[in-house]
């Protein structure tokens, strides 16, 4: 799975803490999910893509054959 996470907090001027603490989890699972080492769950996920405004679609991308 692909994430945009980076991208969107530089556009929004956030670094990985203040992305922590707008969505309520952790730095460090901030960091894993950039790192693409923790799938968030849906939670997660929905979380940070509120923080941003944007469709969960948009910020977390599967890969097809991640669905096949």
């Amino acid at each position: 799975m692909k994430n945009r996470l980076k991208e969107l907090r530089a556009r929004e001027g956030m670094n990985q803490t203040d992305l922590a603490k707008k969505a309520k989890i952790s730095r460090q699972t901030i960091s894993l999910i950039e790192r693409n080492e923790y799938m968030p769950s849906l939670l997660i996920a929905t979380k940070i893509a509120y923080v941003f405004n944007e469709p969960i679609e948009k910020v977390f991308m599967f890969e097809k054959e991640e669905l096949e």
